[in-house]
């Protein structure tokens, strides 16, 4: 096995690993350490003697190994070492084929729904699940929230430490609360999709490593979860949105809109699969809010030009979401549909709701809306005003590049800058 595939599987069975031993030892910290060092063991070996036949047990069993290594050494060994001795593995040798297949799955799901607890905020849940089921090491997070290492391991240190003083049990929810908390577990993976297609901050517009890690996440609890709707939803918009990522940038890492992107560039493959995927869940029902964003996604990417865009689905599909999600942001995007269809005042007018709304008013997409429906209202004074103002509120040099582009074009229509 070649040193690339060994990571990729080492990835894949990471976050099976610390389940698994989380599940048997009831320690998160400790279980982390020592699936962290059972995973730089299989980095040494592996490539060396081969992978073993049951590559997840082996790894299992050596965690388990030096998990009681470390319970041993800790001041309450005499209160825990008779416990921890039953659960103790075989010293030797890979166990056998198929010991802890059952319920592999599971423990990845529990440990998603773990990180995911609703004591923690929503940016501890991100680096929590980045860590423990993504797999990321805390440079690697750091590098994705745009924070300093020390300030994510305090977070992760901080999260675990709620978890456990919580006493939440290793183990799915309860019925009578699960549908909450899947909602938490979808929200945090949406959160992270969004940071990677489009980054918040920084100078990269697409961050396409931690969108593909959303996906991939999105996948497993698919995986775990093939009969909820909403989990179909979520994973087909992620699809369908991150198919058409090459396109989004030019050359130079700038920022190019849906309406001039080159569609050649959009991923086939991941469109057809989203589709399928929420042309399966809709009429399982009942309707969600990812399934209805997947659903427009998929009127996006079915249109084979900007101008054979069926605007008119879009619109009523966004009002759908609005009844369900009072969010500003759907409001904000049903406005543009809408604009689209009965031109850009009937846009403008519903914008006019937003003005006063404190989550959205001050936000770059706000005014960079704004801005373009004034500017296809014929208002190139106030085009340019917002144009300024979404400027000022950006803070991806990318989005900042373009707004400032389009506000030389208005300035000046000679300038180089406008070109």
């Amino acid at each position: 096995m070649v040193a690339g595939k060994t990571e990729n599987l080492l990835r894949d069975l990471a976050p099976q690993v610390l389940g698994a031993v989380v599940r048997r030892f009831g320690n998160f910290d400790l279980a982390e350490d020592a699936t962290q060092e059972a995973l730089l063991a299989a980095v040494v070996q592996w490539p060396r003697d081969g992978p073993p036949e049951n590559p997840r047990g082996w790894l299992v069993a050596v965690a388990s190994r030096r998990l009681t290594d470390l319970l041993r050494s800790d001041q309450a060994r005499r209160r825990r070492e008779d416990t921890v001795a039953g659960w103790e593995l075989a010293e030797h040798g890979a166990p056998e084929p198929g010991r802890f297949a059952a319920g592999e799955t599971d423990d990845t799901l529990v440990l998603l729904f773990m990180c995911c607890h609703p004591s923690l905020s929503a940016i501890s849940q991100i680096a929590l699940t980045l860590r423990a089921v993504g797999g990321l090491s805390t440079a690697e997070i750091a590098r994705a929230l745009l924070a300093s290492e020390e300030t994510v391991t305090r977070r992760i240190t901080r999260a675990k430490q709620s978890i456990k003083d919580s006493g939440v049990p290793f183990a799915l929810p309860s019925a009578d609360v699960l549908a909450s908390r899947l909602r938490a577990v979808l929200r945090v993976l949406y959160l992270i999709f969004n940071e990677g297609y489009a980054s918040t901050m920084g100078a990269t517009l697409v961050r396409v490593d931690l969108a593909e890690e959303a996906i991939r996440l999105a996948r497993t609890l698919h995986a775990a979860m093939p009969g909820d709707s909403e989990v179909t939803g979520l994973l087909a918009l992620m699809l369908l949105v991150h198919a058409r990522h090459v396109a989004r940038a030019a050359s130079d890492g700038s920022l190019v809109p849906m309406a001039d992107q080159d569609r050649s560039l959009w991923d086939r493959r991941r469109i057809d699969e989203g589709i399928a995927l929420i042309t399966g869940a809709l009429p399982r029902g009942p309707t969600g809010p990812y399934q209805l964003q997947a659903a427009i996604a998929a009127v996006h990417d079915e249109a084979d030009s900007a101008e054979r865009t069926d605007w008119p689905q879009i619109a009523a599909l966004y009002g759908v979401l609005l009844r369900l999600d009072d969010s500003p942001v759907v409001a904000l995007n049903h406005a543009v549909a809408v604009s689209m269809v009965a031109g850009p005042r009937a846009g403008l007018l519903l914008l006019q709701r937003l003005e006063g709304d404190a989550r959205i008013n001050a936000d770059r997409r706000f005014h960079a809306v704004r801005a373009h429906l004034l500017e296809m209202a014929g208002d190139s004074a106030a085009a340019l005003e917002a144009y300024q103002a979404a400027s000022q509120a950006a803070t991806n040099l990318q989005q900042q590049r373009y707004l400032n582009r389009q506000i030389a074009r208005l300035s000046d229509p000679d300038s180089p800058a406008a070109s």
